[in-house]
């Protein structure tokens, strides 16, 4: 995964403030999530140590990347049946703020 920082700065138009990852612990849809916070997720935190990043699991719900941004915008992205490779796009996507 390619090394980003999120855009936290006062001109940023939406500054990122949180993301979460739903998803569930043993369902297929969610592999790809599941692989990604295995293989990603310390690089990911190492890159981003001041933005929070939450892990939600939850038995039998689809997985889904949050973001929260200022003024309490969310946006939100299905990550259902992706692979880890495509939840890292997604990912990235975030935060280079195009979700």
């Amino acid at each position: 995964m390619a090394a980003v920082a999120a855009t936290r700065g006062v001109g940023a138009k939406l500054a990122l403030r949180e993301i979460r990852i739903h998803l569930c612990q043993r369902s297929s849809g969610s592999q790809g999530v599941r692989d990604f916070i295995e293989k990603k997720y310390v690089e990911l935190k190492k890159t981003n140590p001041d933005l929070p990043i939450l892990i939600r699991e939850c038995s039998d719900v689809q997985p889904r990347l949050w973001a929260r941004y200022a003024f309490g915008q969310e946006k939100n992205v299905s990550l259902n049946n992706f692979s880890a490779d495509q939840v890292t796009r997604a990912v990235e996507n975030v935060l280079h703020g195009k979700a």
